[in-house]
């Protein structure tokens, strides 16, 4: 998918989600246990209930790698099913030497066909390099992270500059707002405002709405741009938001929430009033 498809996307939808299919056998109704996918068929019925309320899904890698083949095949079963026309994202946060990545970005986009995967930058330009080689296809590069860790480095300042701000600067660089988008944690709002002032163009991919106390008002408010610019995430909150036989209404519920909250942002910035 292209940015102006997304944001063509966008703009129909009325909405930014992201919802996370961060799927955990130990979290998904009782009643699916008896599938033969269980994984799969959680989701399906979770994209069932969602998929005209946001344009993308995120599929954390970690929650069906952790279950050996038969993760990986509810996996291939879930991005088959993702409708055409919506953004797919691998939250594998991948990052190596460069034919290691290259190995890593075929996995993604021509294996799997994904439009997106998230990569790690610490080894540099020739480990995020290789992902942006693919047409209409998106390298979303770690930024600035929720995690109480990113203190350790991303939050470190070296001369006039934390660490954060030099790995930005560095990927607006290598890729381009066609190709780049940057995660940029929903928890760290002090900072979404500037960041955004420097990074002006690109889209960036906000988790940690929800279950980890992100504010979407916050958010939007901060870091949206003229094509809006942002794919908000939130996982447990909408896909954990019941465990009976309806969970999948429930899921639809909240993700309508959201869905309506985004479209009043959406009419804000359009006139110039957020």
């Amino acid at each position: 998918m292209n940015r102006q498809e997304l944001v063509n996307l966008i703009k129909e939808r009325q909405s930014y989600l992201c919802v996370g299919l961060d799927t955990d056998l130990q979290k998904i109704p009782k009643h699916l246990l008896s599938h033969a996918d269980p994984v799969f068929a959680f989701n399906k019925a979770i994209i069932d209930a969602t998929k005209d309320l946001c344009v993308a899904y995120k599929i954390n890698t970690a929650f069906y790698e952790s279950m050996g083949i038969r993760g990986w095949e509810s996996l291939q079963r879930t991005i088959e099913y993702i409708p055409s026309g919506i953004f797919t994202i691998a939250d594998a946060k991948r990052g190596d030497i460069g034919n290691t990545s290259t190995q890593y970005a075929k996995t993604f986009f021509d294996t799997y066909n994904f439009d997106s995967v998230t990569v790690a930058p610490y080894m540099g330009r020739d480990s995020v390099e290789p992902f942006l080689q693919f047409p209409e296809k998106w390298a979303i590069m770690l930024g600035l992270t929720s995690n109480e860790g990113s203190r350790d480095f991303q939050l470190q300042q070296f001369g006039d500059e934390f660490l954060f701000e030099k790995v930005l600067k560095a990927g607006m660089q290598w890729g381009t707002p066609d190709n780049l988008m940057f995660v940029v944690g929903a928890t760290q709002s002090s900072q979404l405002g500037y960041i955004r002032k420097l990074v002006p163009d690109h889209f960036f991919l906000v988790p940690g709405v929800g279950a980890q106390g992100g504010s979407l008002e916050e958010i939007s408010r901060q870091a949206m741009n003229k094509d809006c610019g942002l794919l908000v995430n939130a996982s447990r909150a909408i896909i954990y938001a019941g465990n009976g036989e309806d969970f999948a209404e429930e899921a639809r519920k909240v993700a309508k929430q959201y869905q309506l909250e985004m479209a009043s942002y959406l009419s804000q910035i359009a006139v110039g009033t957020l």
